[in-house]
């Protein structure tokens, strides 16, 4: 079965008279071949995705907040990514418990109920005997792999410039993403990611249109396939290149959970963006 799946999760619940927005969803076998990838929309819809590719020790990255027990505020590994990232130009949306966007509480819940762990360091990753997620943040991941190059800023594939005119912010956008799934086609990683393998994620390809909701459907399969490829990451570098934002016990930190699952963003790095030792 599939090794690692990324699902760039749409943080909202939906309703009946609004569904939810897509979730991006990729498989990806440890070689870096994607065998299959595509959308859902809800909790239930990418609780069922998930259990269909689900193997005996695949690991899940998820790129929504899963464990949340902060009343207000933000959460340390919210704050800790601005704290090591915010050089380049890297934040994170705050979360907490009285927050509208509890998607991804609720497919942790989902996926405990199907047998699926959560982990939260290094260790509890390699000595998992089943399936396990962990949370994410693409960006983090963008920045944080030297190889891919983006030694001054992150790409700007998401949002529109709004110092810009709207026609040429949606213009630099689009040449942002375009140039960002160049890189990934190109440039040697380890471990690969085969964007080309699969039909989905090889239209990623094609030149970007301008029009708003396609890009969108677009960049959350991009963020699904970067999800994917950073479980593969962490199970291939480990702590040598991969920090735990706000698992460090020598910093504050949220409390567990009632199951005894911190609230932690598994984020790629290079030495320039961890925490000074000593």
């Amino acid at each position: 079965m599939t090794a690692y799946l990324g699902v760039d999760l749409a943080w909202g619940l939906g309703s009946d008279r609004k569904p939810a927005n897509e979730t991006g969803l990729v498989a990806m076998d440890a070689d870096g071949t994607i065998t299959d990838a595509g959308w859902a929309r809800g909790v239930d819809a990418v609780t069922d995705w998930i259990a269909a590719h689900l193997g005996p020790r695949t690991l899940i990255a998820v790129d929504a907040s899963l464990v949340v027990t902060n009343p207000s505020g933000i959460r340390e590994a919210e704050r800790q990514v601005g704290q090591r990232y915010g050089r380049w130009k890297v934040a994170a949306n705050p979360t907490n418990l009285a927050s509208a966007a509890s998607a991804g509480a609720r497919l942790l819940d989902r996926l405990t109920e199907l047998g699926v762990g959560y982990v939260s360091s290094t260790a509890a990753m390699r000595e998992r005997t089943g399936p396990a997620a962990f949370e994410c943040y693409p960006y983090t991941t963008l920045v944080g792999v030297e190889e891919l190059g983006y030694d001054e800023e992150r790409p700007r594939y998401k949002r529109l410039d709004l110092k810009l005119p709207a026609a040429v912010a949606r213009q630099r956008r689009a040449e942002a993403f375009d140039d960002l799934v160049h890189r990934l086609r190109t440039t040697p990683l380890d471990p690969p990611l085969l964007l080309d393998s699969h039909p989905l994620t090889a239209g990623l390809a094609d030149p970007s249109v301008l029009h708003g909701p396609t890009h969108k459907h677009r960049e959350d399969l991009l963020d699904g396939a970067l999800c994917a490829w950073t479980a593969a990451f962490w199970e291939r570098h480990g702590d040598g290149r991969v920090q735990l934002l706000g698992g460090d016990p020598g910093l504050p930190s949220d409390p567990p959970d009632e199951a005894g699952r911190r609230p932690v963003v598994v984020a790629p790095a290079r030495g320039s963006q961890r925490r000074p030792r000593g």
